[in-house]
């Protein structure tokens, strides 16, 4: 079944025409639960893996934790996503023209200068040069934490429009599109403390009105390409280490594919009715948890993607 985001509540180019200069497309993925094979696009699926090549390991110390004894590295790392660029029209072309690109991840917090940081890695390859499947990929001996364990989801991708983040809008752009956020925010308020009043609305949102951050800006979800959203830590840069080159946008991994405040970007087929009651699994498919804010953000050199990424935590 396909996805289709809602049109935007409003039109946010007419409010601010300089906003068009800063219009990117993102591919919204839209995991949902499915038995994927290794020619498919998926999240936590089996993957195009040659059977002749090293599995990617992580060669650190993990462990001993509350439930799981002291492991020997290497350990095996789990996969996680791949992508195929066919399906995935915001999905940059690999190094070498490579059209695939593989995901995984150390299922321990165990790295990084606070020895709590994640271990991920991305391999990228062309497809057409796999000739013979690994049939059982290694697995780890023990997982450090469940929500490194991805749900076996198909794709759906989407291309929508984004602009970016409030707080990285340039000079009296950003300011006039804060001022109006903040308007909007305050009659909102209005409108809400006026239906309790008048005994209308207790406990939930009444008269809420769209704003640029929730709902005109930044899509929620899995997703590749677009803009980066930075509610976590704020704005950052981030630099190719080998060009210095601003980096852009690869991936956006999340916890869930959208939130209380991003409602208005639920899929028309996913939206609850009389007859389709909200349920948590279908905001949260790929059974991933990243961090306490629920973002992974990879970032790649648009110079040359042979260049090492950039990882992001929000």
């Amino acid at each position: 079944m396909t996805r289709t985001t809602p049109p935007r509540p409003l039109d946010v180019e007419a409010l601010f025409p300089g906003l068009s200069a800063h219009r990117r497309t993102t591919t919204r993925l839209h995991p949902r639960a499915g038995s994927p094979g290794v020619a498919d696009s998926h999240v936590g699926g089996p993957l195009l893996w040659p059977a002749d090549e090293p599995w990617p390991v992580c060669g650190g110390p993990h462990g001993p934790g509350p439930d799981a004894p002291a492991l020997r590295p290497p350990l095996p790392l789990l996969a996680v996503a791949q992508l195929y660029g066919r399906d995935v029209p915001d999905l940059p072309a690999g190094p070498g023209g490579h059209d695939l690109l593989q995901v995984f991840w150390c299922p321990f917090d165990a790295h990084g200068p606070t020895g709590y940081g994640m271990y991920v890695h991305l391999r990228w390859r062309r497809a057409a040069g796999v000739r013979e499947v690994l049939a059982r990929p290694p697995v780890p001996e023990a997982v450090g934490f469940d929500g490194y364990v991805p749900r076996p989801c198909v794709l759906h991708p989407e291309r929508v429009a984004e602009y970016p983040y409030i707080e990285v809008l340039p000079g009296g752009l950003g300011e006039r599109v804060e001022e109006w956020e903040d308007a909007q925010e305050e009659a909102s308020y209005e409108a809400q403390e006026e239906a309790e009043e008048a005994g209308e609305g207790v406990g939930e949102e009444v008269g809420a009105l769209p704003g640029y951050q929730c709902d005109l800006s930044v899509a929620p979800g899995w997703k590749a390409g677009g803009h980066a959203a930075w509610n976590l830590t704020g704005p950052g840069t981030m630099d190719c280490r080998t060009c210095g080159s601003a980096m852009e946008l690869l991936l956006t991994i999340a916890t869930r594919e959208w939130h209380a405040d991003s409602t208005s970007w639920i899929p028309l087929e996913d939206k609850p009715s009389e007859d389709r009651p909200a349920e948590d699994h279908v905001a949260s498919p790929t059974g991933v948890v990243v961090g306490n804010h629920g973002k992974l953000n990879v970032f790649a050199c648009p110079q040359d993607p042979a260049h090492p990424h950039e990882f992001s935590v929000q």
